[in-house]
């Protein structure tokens, strides 16, 4: 088993909030050697459980996030930052509790946010997002560190 998690949260009807889906769906059909991925879809408070159970050393959770940059932009965002920023409304739960109760398991867990573009019911995902969310899972498969992504 690994001892990393990816965590994709998302909601694939609403555009651009379909990145997290998206990433799930390229690992889910290409797994990663060093690498789990859950879809959590638009509540991933309902995997939490299963997330612990893996008892992963590193937990990534990504998401589409509203971090008034260019779309298609991808940053970590610290858990004190998550909290202050407008995420999009689809989830059920604020990211940064479900983090802080995964904290009390999981030794390191890092929030990548992508900028979407356009989140709207029924529109497609934009171009410059899947092509963001493909530069993510190429970053991943060639084993490239997360201190490479700029901190927001």
């Amino acid at each position: 088993m690994t001892n990393n998690v990816i965590l994709t949260v998302g909601n694939s009807m609403m555009g651009d909030d379909g990145a997290g889906p998206y990433l799930y769906q390229l690992l889910n059909e290409n797994p990663l050697p060093n690498w789990t991925a859950l879809d959590g879809g638009s509540a991933p408070e309902n995997v939490a459980h299963i997330v612990r159970d893996m008892k992963p050393d590193l937990l990534l959770i990504f998401d589409a996030a509203d971090m008034e940059l260019a779309p298609g932009k991808i940053r970590i965002i610290e858990k004190e930052s998550i909290a202050e920023m407008f995420f999009m409304s689809t989830h059920n739960m604020p990211l940064n509790y479900l983090i802080e109760q995964l904290e009390q398991d999981i030794k390191q867990i890092v929030f990548v946010g992508l900028q979407p573009d356009l989140v709207s019911f029924g529109f497609p995902m934009t171009e410059s997002v899947k092509e963001s969310v493909q530069f993510m899972y190429d970053f991943l498969k060639e084993g490239r560190s997360l201190e490479e992504i700029p901190v927001l």
